[in-house]
């Protein structure tokens, strides 16, 4: 019996480990096992191998080598931004601004922050999912004392205007803090050009393993610990640090960086062939975002008249595995708070699909998308009661 061809298109929820960085991360498991803390010759080894990868991580954001904090994951970098920022501050009360569009990773850190009493302010966006940027200006006020905003939206792919906002932020003295968890390795981030003073990244989503994060600190910037212990990580995350998923972490920004004009190219031709191809062959559908600037790798569609739900699951029967949204959100049978905000309708919304391709992706798996994505529509149409009926 012949084996059902797979297709994964889901690297926005999680991207396999590469294979040179297993390859890297393996020695530290077994014969380079120390702890980067001791000062014997293992200990030094882990030592250097951590360094190395910071350095990696540091040379993909432009940033130095003192400014990379290794942390447990996206979520965690988040919160050690959002939360560490604003606890370090003196007074009872300050005022955040987000934006409605963000990860949970932020919003519910944005909401745990006004329930301690903090100002929360939630900017919205345009059908395009571009920031309104009137309504940022309009929102900042003398208490504002930090802003997050996503690099590029994990459902949608839409990049937000990173300088334009961060010029408006310095402007008037606010932090910048950014998720680029779908941003990193997929297309150039400088934080010093762009005048980001801290920023976020998650290894899983670019070829590192689970369970590993980056959080870039500015010089200068005074954050309060979210885990108290000794003083690694510049005292910032206490605990022994994971020495192979570091090395891993670091590994994998190398690669990225070194690939990344390349792939960024591929994987845009290959996604622009599958939007047109969808077209072409379905009728009624909508793509969100489109008309502004994406990462090359995601697209976002609608088919009307169906559940996201169920064309995932049929996509699923036959060896295709993409996402009806963001993964932390998945199984929850509610309208996207991302395509909300972009004022799409409630019924198309819930039609929604997101196919995010990654490094092995090739036209084959294009072509068996396109081949096995219209009967599945067409028969999910059939029947539907919100078809229309020929």
């Amino acid at each position: 019996m012949m084996e059902k061809k797979r297709v994964y298109m889901d690297h926005n929820a999680t991207s396999p480990v590469l294979s040179e960085v297993l390859d890297a991360m393996m020695p530290y498991f077994r014969s380079s096992y120390g702890n980067p803390s001791s000062a014997h010759g293992l200990g030094r080894e882990a030592r250097e191998a951590v360094d190395r990868a910071r350095e990696r991580v540091a040379a993909l954001l432009n940033a130095k080598t003192d400014e990379i904090i290794f942390t447990g994951g996206g979520s965690e970098s988040d919160n050690l931004a959002l939360k560490g920022y604003i606890d370090a501050l003196t007074g009872d009360s300050h005022h955040v601004i987000t934006s409605a569009v963000e990860h949970h990773a932020v919003i519910n850190t944005a909401d745990r922050l006004e329930e301690l009493g903090h100002e929360v302010d939630y900017i919205g966006v345009d059908e395009g999912g571009n920031l309104d940027i009137g309504e940022l200006e309009e929102t900042i006020g003398e208490n504002t004392k930090i802003a997050s905003f996503m690099y590029a939206n994990n459902e949608t792919g839409v990049i937000f205007d990173i300088p334009r906002i961060s010029s408006i932020l310095k402007e008037n003295d606010i932090i910048f803090h950014t998720d680029a968890v779908q941003a990193a390795g997929k297309i150039p981030i400088d934080v010093k050009r762009d005048g980001i003073d801290l920023l976020s990244i998650s290894g899983h989503k670019m070829g590192a393993p689970k369970g590993i994060g980056v959080l870039y600190v500015k010089k200068g910037i005074r954050l309060t610990p979210l885990v108290h212990g000794g003083h690694h990580e510049f005292s910032l995350r206490a605990g022994t640090e994971n020495v192979p998923s570091i090395v891993g972490m670091g590994m994998a920004a190398e690669i990225s960086k070194r690939r990344l004009e390349k792939q960024s190219s591929r994987l845009g031709a290959l996604r622009d062939r599958l939007e047109s191809g969808i077209i072409e062959t379905i009728p009624d559908v909508s793509i969100n975002g489109r008309g502004a600037n994406r990462i090359p790798n995601t697209t976002n569609i609608s088919f009307h008249y169906i559940e996201g739900e169920g064309l995932l699951l049929s996509l699923d029967l036959d060896g295709i595995a993409v996402s009806s949204g963001s993964a932390c959100t998945s199984g929850e049978l509610k309208v996207s708070h991302v395509l909300s905000a972009m004022h799409i309708d409630a019924v198309i919304a819930q039609g929604s699909i997101r196919f995010s391709l990654g490094p092995e992706s090739t036209d084959d798996d294009i072509d068996c998308v396109l081949s096995k994505l219209p009967p599945i529509v067409e028969r999910l149409r059939s029947m539907s009661p919100l078809a229309p009926r020929v």
